[in-house]
């Protein structure tokens, strides 16, 4: 059986990029195996995996659950910080210089870590989530602190129309001057979605200009819904 590694060594990452370039998303088929999509969902709680749980009806952020894991972090998220940001960062430094943000980003993981450091963002922000029936999340952005990386990753590790209904991702985007452009997408178990953190750039008839996107879930139906959220940069708290 192929390794998560081995798997990601097989993505054409100049598509990917096209792709992000292009649309702000790009779905990674079948990249984590469902024997280790499902150990992380029995693992949902063992309460010493994680450093803080969230009850999204508390601060109105939809209705469900979610997890943040504490360091250390499992070895395929880990992984998957590691090895995907390496890949992401000439995507994310292109979108910055293409909307003139003097910021760029370090090639390695743990560089960029160092910069969370560096501005009090300790805390792990990889968390996994849970929606029974009702549930959704409101359109929001994960930003956690003033260092932050404009790209992300949900990995999903249950199948849709099998152990859920409903429970689209949702993406809206938001050209200025004009109506929201909203994005559902339904990915399969195994599946990565890669995504913008909060805006892409667009060339217009003068250069580009920058796109406010964000994202959410819609309601679940039947069933019970996990997903992995990575996201690169670290937390305040």
């Amino acid at each position: 059986m192929e390794t998560v590694s081995e798997r990601l060594k097989t993505i054409d990452w100049d598509q990917v990029a096209g792709t992000m370039h292009e649309k702000g998303y790009v779905v990674l088929s079948d990249i984590v195996p469902e024997t280790i999509c499902n150990t992380l969902i029995d693992q949902y709680n063992e309460s010493g995996l994680y450093r803080k749980t969230v009850v999204m009806e508390r601060y109105r952020f939809g209705k469900g659950e979610y997890k943040y894991f504490d360091y250390p972090l499992p070895d395929l998220i880990q992984q998957l910080r590691s090895e995907v940001y390496e890949k992401l960062v000439p995507i994310a430094n292109l979108w910055m210089k293409a909307l003139h943000i003097d910021t760029r980003y370090p090639e390695k993981h743990q560089e960029l870590l160092e910069l969370c450091k560096d501005n009090n963002q300790l805390k792990p922000t990889a968390l996994i989530l849970n929606y029974t029936k009702g549930g959704f999340n409101t359109l929001h952005q994960d930003l956690y602190g003033e260092v932050y990386f404009p790209i992300q990753m949900v990995l999903f590790l249950n199948e849709t129309g099998e152990a859920y209904t409903g429970g689209e991702f949702v993406l809206t985007e938001q050209v200025p001057r004009a109506q929201s452009k909203a994005i559902v997408l339904q990915p399969k178990r195994g599946d990565i979605l890669i995504f913008t953190t909060n805006f892409r750039p667009v060339r217009g008839t003068k250069g580009y200009y920058r796109v406010g996107m964000k994202h959410g879930v819609s309601e679940v139906r039947s069933g019970n819904r996990y997903t992995m959220g990575i996201i690169f940069h670290d937390a305040i708290s």
